[in-house]
């Protein structure tokens, strides 16, 4: 809003207010109710941000590297508590669930082969329901040489793995995750700045 200005007549001269006009007076400032406005205002906030962490986004931290190149050791990540209620869970989707050998322990991998999916490892090479599959999120320098014999994903089961192949612990070593583990979908990396972005 402009501040007041007194207006300008058509000669370009400022025009002299009446002086037989009335004023009407000024209300007393009430700084309890600007206190009282403010205090509302962070109380929603709070409440708001409750909601959104416990139900919708939760900030994580990520710890290790089996994810790289996509995501680095400790990069700060919001991740969607709320998506696979709506939505099914995909290939390609990075997910996070509790370690099936210590719940108390959270991993974040890829979802590679979904519940029904013929899978089969051939020196490094994914092979799904027969056909390879393409992995541009996988660098050549990350790749493995580790082979795997064809089996069925079970029903309720997700098969993960990490895009840094050499190194990760994923369902190569531990087998398929079942779905009651998994609680949220990766969605944005938040910090560093250099890796902010959405998580693909």
């Amino acid at each position: 809003m402009e501040p007041h200005s007194p207006h300008i007549s058509s000669s370009g001269q400022a025009a002299a207010p009446d002086r037989n006009m009335k004023q009407p007076p000024l209300a007393p400032s009430n700084g309890s109710g600007g206190v009282w406005l403010l205090l509302r205002d962070l109380v929603f906030a709070a409440a708001a941000s409750v909601f959104i962490i416990t139900f919708l986004y939760q900030p994580v931290r990520v710890e290790g590297t089996s994810m790289l190149p996509r995501l680095e050791d400790q990069d700060r990540l919001f991740i969607n508590k709320f998506v696979y209620r709506f939505e099914a869970i995909e290939r390609g989707d990075v997910v996070v669930f509790h370690y099936p050998r210590d719940p108390e322990k959270s991993y974040i991998k890829r979802v590679i082969a979904l519940p029904g999916d013929r899978l089969r490892i051939d020196r490094g090479q994914v092979w799904l329901n027969g056909k390879r599959l393409y992995e541009g999120y996988v660098p050549e320098e990350y790749r493995d040489s580790v082979s795997l014999a064809e089996m069925v994903v079970p029903a309720d089961s997700f098969f993960m793995m990490g895009d840094h192949r050499c190194i990760s612990s994923d369902s190569r070593t531990f087998g398929p995750v079942d779905r009651s583990l998994i609680y949220g979908k990766a969605v944005f990396v938040l910090w560093p700045a250099r890796d902010a972005g959405a998580v693909r």
